[in-house]
């Protein structure tokens, strides 16, 4: 099996928090693998994307990493810890933050920390000292005793991602966290999945439709789609690398006549040019030295120009031919 470049990243020690070697998932009666083949390997502080379109095989990927689904072939392990063989030691070493509030609502903010911790086998002190501790550093404190089916659902995840690492895990799994945010949450959650590098220097796995949201938290991000990984790199890397396309709009005083548009489409570098009334949207694979050519073509008739420059919605849609959300 071929491997993908970027996707092994392990430290100058050769610890690695999460390495996958191989995995394969069919489900019964299906006629094609969910996950097919897949390897990666995710770096002590490291957050780590994992982008795809609905199918890709990101879910799976995670149930079989959090020991929820058997692998059919190949490997996962959690800090060494084949996740298949030793499920019930895999899951110490591990902490899930889903887009689906699961937290205790008969419990108290601070009981579902307290809890959490006493079944990961802390003392009751410790447990008591811990989840004081969480609280303050997640800007609970206020809420320690209120009922969590009484949060907002920023105030929820951020209590679920205190829950998930109130047992010190070595990796953290990101299932879609903020997919029902509203911004300045998100935002918030952002802060504080950063602060897990240099306080926890846990890993994390990320799973996310949000390309602004992996593009902005992400160290590296693989692309998905049907169970393998298309690229793997970081979000920089694969804007520059890939054949990420640059659209060029211009508004012009009047509808542009067609031999304009067959002077636009005759220059270096332009892949399509689609017209919309007064408007032209020009699309290219690289724009050095397009926009003078083009100011130049259209003259007088100018009203504005933008310019969108590569983006990891468009490395997907360039590997894939399709949207994230497709």
């Amino acid at each position: 099996m071929s491997r993908v470049i970027g996707l092994y990243h392990s430290g100058p020690s050769g610890y690695v928090p999460l390495s996958i070697d191989g995995l394969v998932k069919r489900y019964p009666g299906s006629s094609r693998n969910a996950v097919d083949g897949l390897s990666l390997e995710v770096s002590v502080g490291e957050i780590f994307g994992l982008l795809g379109p609905n199918g890709a095989g990101k879910t799976t990927t995670i149930s079989v990493a959090v020991t929820r689904t058997r692998p059919t072939a190949g490997t996962v392990r959690l800090a060494g810890t084949d996740v298949a063989a030793q499920a019930a030691r895999a899951r110490r070493r591990l902490g899930v933050v889903t887009q689906a509030n699961t937290l205790d609502r008969s419990l108290s903010v601070w009981e579902n920390l307290y809890f959490h911790c006493r079944y990961f086998g802390l003392s009751r002190r410790e447990a008591r000292r811990h989840s004081d501790e969480l609280l303050e550093r997640f800007g609970l404190a206020e809420r320690r005793d209120e009922r969590v089916d009484r949060l907002s659902g920023g105030l929820a995840q951020r209590a679920q991602l205190a829950r998930a690492l109130a047992h010190k895990p070595s990796v953290l799994f990101l299932d879609e966290p903020t997919a029902s945010l509203d911004p300045q949450s998100r935002l918030a959650l952002w802060d504080h999945v950063r602060g897990l590098r240099e306080r926890d220097g846990v890993a994390v796995l990320l799973t996310t439709h949000s390309m602004e949201e992996a593009d902005r938290l992400c160290d590296r991000v693989a692309i998905m789609d049907h169970g393998r990984v298309l690229a793997c790199d970081t979000p920089g890397a694969l804007k520059r690398n890939l054949t990420a396309t640059t659209t060029v709009r211009l508004r012009l005083q009047a509808p542009p006549p067609p031999a304009l548009l067959d002077q636009v489409r005759a220059l270096r570098g332009v892949e399509r040019v689609v017209n919309d009334g007064n408007r032209i949207e020009v699309v290219t694979a690289a724009r050095d030295g397009l926009v003078p050519h083009l100011v130049s073509a259209v003259g007088a008739g100018l009203l504005d120009l933008s310019v969108s420059e590569p983006t990891l919605e468009s490395v997907f849609i360039s590997l894939t031919g399709r949207k994230l959300r497709d």
